[in-house]
């Protein structure tokens, strides 16, 4: 990716139906409520041969000090410093508004190569809005529909006449020779963090204090963050991909669509995650929302870390941190060990544990041992303990080996796998977590009707 384009306008023109229709994928959430993007995201373009990244903005909106249009704005700010051309994008149905009109104004005095959009061109009802776009001074508007794939043509003429006059390509070839053939590097070497929670929890300021910068929009409203967004970092020399996700309610108190889009993306967020911190907000304790989050985690069989936050605002530190253990000892017994991290996202106290933490708990997520040390262990606890019998019937473990790591996962071959009782297999469960040091991560047991020698 030799260039950086940056999508802008006002909400709701249809930059994030761009940003997908780009990259290929449903990456941004999109819907019909205006302002739903509200930190900027990063993808990976395409149109044609060219290949370039792609940062889709929250839509411009006057605002001033602190107010969340302000600080939206100033994520937009930060996009166009880091661009080497902007798509400037309105809504032809609705016609140039003054807010247009004013940004606009503010485009061309940032002194980036421009190209003007005039979106949702599919019908004749735009015909009006794309004339009146001609007086923004920005060129002549180029008309397409982002939904419908309309005018990509057109679009990729004019960013590829504006990358040969800046020689924004570089040494890569423009006809298709060596753009993408880097794009994925290796992804096995990437560590994947999802960081949820409840809203107001502190996810977005944690990952702006770990990446160092204000990435992210952050202030005391509940539900500021909505899209999943991936975020590179490297700690360490460890390639890092965060993921700070939008807040997870109870589901009971999801109504709106939106809420519902962006707890779907923070779900997706986990299953495509290697650890997930969960962030717990040290004001309020561990209360059954974080116990359902914590579960779910568990279940998607992600590696977790507790981080309980905001450690800075409670007066009884080791009564708050307290409460956690006893928490986690009686409602998630089947991670049992899971890290607890005490930190504080805003003033940085804590942090330097959380990191080693992580890497802690997801090397143990993915250790294999191997089946001879398996078997002489499951010989030594069968004959301490051995299977109840059933009906008079012998229970016999014949043998077991690990399938695959990620989390931990073993079968077990058992001569009648329906009379082994669940208790007995989470002994071995516990059994396990203690004899190899796997503490603090699922464990998948899983039993299998070993063949019958004499059959």
């Amino acid at each position: 990716m030799s260039f950086t384009v940056a999508i802008i306008g006002r909400p709701n023109v249809g930059k994030s139906t761009l940003f997908n229709r780009l990259v290929g994928k449903r990456l941004a959430l999109v819907d019909d409520t205006p302002g739903v993007t509200r930190d900027r995201r990063e993808g990976e373009g395409h149109l044609g041969p060219l290949s370039f990244r792609v940062i889709d903005t929250a839509g411009l909106e006057e605002g001033k000090g602190e107010a969340l249009s302000a600080r939206m704005r100033r994520q937009t700010d930060a996009a166009l410093d880091e661009a080497d051309l902007v798509l400037f994008m309105i809504d032809a149905r609705a016609g140039v508004t003054p807010l247009d009109r004013h940004f606009a104004d503010w485009v061309r005095r940032k002194d980036v190569p421009t190209v003007l959009l005039a979106n949702k061109c599919e019908g004749k009802a735009s015909e009006s809005g794309l004339f009146e776009a001609f007086g923004l001074g920005l060129g002549d508007p180029i008309p397409v529909s982002a939904e419908h794939a309309e005018g990509m043509g057109e679009l990729f003429d004019a960013i590829d006449a504006i990358v040969r006059e800046k020689g924004l390509l570089g040494d890569e070839d423009p006809d298709g020779g060596g753009a993408d053939q880097t794009a994925d590097a290796d992804e096995t070497e990437v560590l994947q963090i999802a960081i949820v929670g409840r809203p107001n929890a502190g996810k977005s300021t944690l990952v702006n204090r770990l990446l160092g910068e204000e990435r992210q929009i952050t202030g005391p409203e509940a539900g500021l963050t909505r899209d999943s967004i991936a975020l590179p970092w490297t700690w360490n020399g460890q390639a890092v991909r965060l993921f700070d996700t939008a807040g997870l309610r109870r589901k009971a108190r999801v109504q709106e669509k939106l809420e519902k889009l962006s707890v779907a993306d923070a779900l997706r967020a986990v299953q495509f995650a290697h650890v997930v911190v969960i962030l717990v907000d040290a004001t309020l304790g561990f209360e059954k929302q974080d116990l359902s989050i914590a579960d779910l985690v568990v279940r998607e069989g992600r590696a977790p870390v507790i981080a309980v936050n905001k450690m800075d605002q409670v007066a009884d530190r080791t009564a708050a941190l307290q409460s956690v253990y006893d928490a986690l000892e009686r409602s998630l017994p089947q991670v049992r060990g899971v890290p607890v991290v005490p930190i504080s996202a805003l003033t940085g106290a804590g942090l330097e544990r959380l990191m080693p933490a992580v890497k802690q708990v997801y090397e143990t997520w993915n250790r294999r041992i191997s089946t001879s040390v398996l078997n002489r262990w499951l010989e030594d606890v069968v004959a301490h303990h051995p299977p109840p019998s059933d009906k008079g019937r012998r229970v016999r473990i014949r043998y077991m080996s690990q399938i695959k790591t990620r989390p931990p996962t073993f079968v077990f071959f058992v001569n009648r796998p329906q009379a082994l009782p669940t208790s007995y297999l989470r002994y071995l469960a516990n059994e396990l977590r203690e004899d190899f040091e796997l503490a603090g991560v699922p464990l998948r047991l899983l039993t299998r009707r070993g063949a019958n020698p004499y059959a």
